[in-house]
């Protein structure tokens, strides 16, 4: 009878070919299968042979690679779902030999929401503040979130997000896709941290109408899932001096792609003034 040693690792078919996934020291098969059958991992393979991907065959990616195996690091569990995997994967480009830098710090989509009232005349924007461990220091950011499930309900989680961070309900009609307006080669998605991890950020655009004391209100008000650990504060900005109150890459992407897009007439009308469901 073979030994847990001799036994061969759990694979995935990538052109015909089975590619071995292991656990680097102390992941468990558990662990690797909860990886591999999370969605974080499934979207990551998607990525790479999709037709952009640098594992296609004649695809329009600008590469010909090919994967030899991945090595899982690292597992994090929200709760009963995969929230983060940590993995190496062995990439070599074809034509010249070369090993790629494969290390990939898991975590799918995410959303992120400029968010535009206009009030007497002047537009503002919504900003939250939360510290952020992994920086060490506190930022302003564009409310945002990751997506929970696989079903890639972007618009959905983008208006759950806004409530859970603002106290804003909005209607999903209400949101306009701007990375919808990037051209097709570029997967109208913005990859904020290409070179470490796959995380692909849709953004959205919210405009509205308020009076004075809806921009009262959202100023300083603390939000967020507190069970969850989010701990912000809402702050409000006049738009003119956005771009120099923040150094979040979602805030400054969705700044250039707002202007553009406006510039060059792409945008339907504003909605109405939202309602506020912490008022």
């Amino acid at each position: 009878m073979a030994s847990l040693e001799d036994a061969e690792p759990p694979a995935i078919q990538i052109g015909g070919a089975a590619v071995p996934i292991r656990g680097a020291d102390g992941v468990t098969e558990s662990h690797i299968r909860q990886a591999m059958n999370s969605h974080v991992f499934k979207q990551w393979v998607k990525y790479m042979t999709g037709q952009n991907g640098i594992l296609t065959l004649g695809g329009s990616g600008g590469a010909r690679c090919s994967l030899k195996q991945v090595v899982i690091q690292s597992v994090d569990m929200f709760g009963s779902r995969v929230g983060f995997v940590k993995f190496k994967a062995e990439v070599i480009d074809e034509k010249s030999g070369a090993k790629l830098p494969g290390i990939v710090f898991g975590r799918g989509g995410a959303v992120g929401i400029l968010m535009l009232l206009e009030c007497e005349g002047e537009k503002y924007a919504v900003l939250t503040e939360q510290a952020r461990v992994p920086v060490g220091r506190t930022l302003m950011e564009l409310p945002a979130g990751m997506l929970d499930s696989e079903d890639g309900d972007f618009v959905g989680t983008a208006a759950r997000e806004i409530e859970e961070e603002t106290g804003i309900q909005v209607k999903t009609s209400d949101l306009v896709d701007l990375t919808a307006l990037l051209d097709e080669s570029t997967g109208r998605k913005m990859f904020p941290s290409p070179g470490g991890s796959d995380e692909d950020i849709t953004l959205f655009l919210y405009r509205g109408y308020v009076d004075r004391k809806v921009v009262t209100s959202l100023q300083g008000q603390e939000t967020g899932l507190r069970d969850h650990g989010e701990l912000i504060k809402v702050h409000v900005v006049p738009y003119s001096s956005l771009w120099r109150a923040t150094a979040d890459s979602k805030a400054l992407a969705a700044i250039a792609l707002y202007e553009m897009a406006s510039r060059e007439g792409l945008l339907p009308p504003a909605p109405n003034a939202p309602e506020l469901s912490s008022l």
